[in-house]
């Protein structure tokens, strides 16, 4: 016997009754709908009073961008911003951190996120100095913002820090001996000048032997005073420009857990669809009930 397989036609035909039905069941128990909208609603608000209330706090890293001896620039692990996202995750520095905002290192576990800010494209993306954006979210206020700032001081220490540390300690101590001997050239030639007034009565080649002496003195002066200098601004774009630093320290900022209008909205839409089902389940079992 050869079956017969049931038309297009008659799939959309049953389709059309079908949304038919749906659709007078969904008018006649409207109120159904109507309730469940209200009720989602309702129940939406209730969840966002539930979350209670969470904080934010977002500290702003320059990793810096050291540079060689040279002067070339040095691309390697603290320069890489990928590196602060394993730092921050890893639980030997959230111990840290926790320990030192007074709260348990559970408390950050999936809690700490790392974004870079402004990324650069093209040509000068080598040669920008990536700026990070660390935020840890928790209950407490005081310890949200501790613990965000506890973990930027790690990242600090761990990244370019160390290395441009070691340049910042041998510029200042070069600075420090240099200010020395102008201290001491400084009394030298005050002598000198002294000396150069007060030798009108003596022979020539003595007042040529004092000149020659203040001379020396403000050649040694003005070469000290340019090593200064030099030495001032090679400290200043290592403090500044070369090592890891704090840009912005963390402060917390209240953020509800969940969002009160999103919330309501999401309720009220789950509550209409389940009160559109029910209306059109009850009109059936009322159509088959004899």
């Amino acid at each position: 016997m050869r079956m017969t397989r049931p038309s297009r036609t008659d799939d959309l035909e049953e389709r059309e009754v079908d949304l038919a039905r749906w659709r007078r069941a969904v008018v006649a128990l409207w109120w159904i709908p109507v309730a469940g909208l209200v009720l989602g609603a309702i129940l939406g608000v209730l969840f966002s009073f539930r979350g209670g209330t969470n904080y934010k706090a977002t500290a702003l890293i320059s990793l810096g961008q050291p540079t060689s001896p040279g002067g070339a620039l040095v691309n390697g692990f603290g320069t890489n911003p990928r590196a602060v996202s394993q730092i921050v995750s890893s639980a030997d520095a959230q111990a840290e951190a926790a320990h030192r905002a007074d709260m348990r290192p559970a408390g950050l576990r999936g809690h700490v996120s790392v974004a870079q800010v402004g990324a650069a494209t093209g040509a000068g993306a080598a040669r920008s100095t990536p700026l990070i954006s660390l935020t840890v979210d928790g209950t407490r206020s005081s310890t949200t913002a501790a613990a965000a700032n506890a973990l930027a001081d790690i990242v600090i220490r761990k990244t370019t820090a160390s290395y441009v540390g070691v340049k910042i300690r041998t510029f200042r101590l070069t600075l420090e001996s240099v200010n020395t001997q102008l201290k001491s050239v400084n009394t030298r030639l005050a002598i000198l000048t002294s000396a150069t007034k007060a030798a009108k009565n003596l022979d020539p080649l003595q007042q040529l032997v004092i000149v020659s002496q203040e001379d020396n003195a403000e050649a040694r002066l003005g070469n000290l005073i340019a090593q200064q200098e030099t030495l001032q601004q090679q400290l200043a774009f290592a403090t500044q420009v070369e090592s890891a630093k704090v840009i912005t320290a963390a402060r917390s900022l209240k953020a509800d857990a969940h969002s009160r209008n999103s919330s309501l909205l999401v309720g009220a839409l789950l509550g209409l669809l389940v009160g559109l089902i029910a209306a059109i389940v009850l009109d059936g079992r009322t159509r088959l009930t004899p």
